[in-house]
């Protein structure tokens, strides 16, 4: 597994290693049961501080991701995808609803809004 911590980022450096490590296991790169690095072997690896580590591990488990047994380490859990996808498209759908409010503020209509949006998702694939 590899976690690339960006100095320049504007997400703190918890964030970064969340988002990533987040990444590794929803793409089944790090299959569930699979054991992490120590927060402390992660720390050194990265040279940053163990509360880091210990923040995004943290983060992690309150979301689902992980579970730590004291004395044996943290390891990925099992992933209920259809928890992943509703929860993606809760998210999904609070943006919308944003875009379309700042939309609505400045005049666009829905045909324009629909072709900014194929334009762009195309774009992406």
């Amino acid at each position: 597994m590899q976690i690339i911590i960006s100095n320049h980022s504007k997400e703190p450096i918890y964030e970064q290693i969340y988002v990533q490590i987040k990444k590794h296991i929803l793409t089944n790169e790090i299959q569930a049961g699979q054991a992490l690095p120590s927060m402390r072997q992660l720390a050194k690896d990265l040279n940053i501080s163990i509360i880091t580590t210990k923040r995004a591990y943290e983060e992690l488990e309150k979301n689902g991701f992980i579970f730590s047994i004291v004395g044996k380490g943290s390891f990925v859990s099992e992933q209920n995808n259809e928890m992943i996808r509703e929860r993606k498209m809760q998210a999904i759908e609070e943006q919308l609803t944003a875009v379309i409010q700042n939309s609505k503020e400045i005049g666009i209509k829905l045909p324009e809004l629909k072709e900014l949006l194929t334009m762009l998702y195309k774009e992406d694939t």
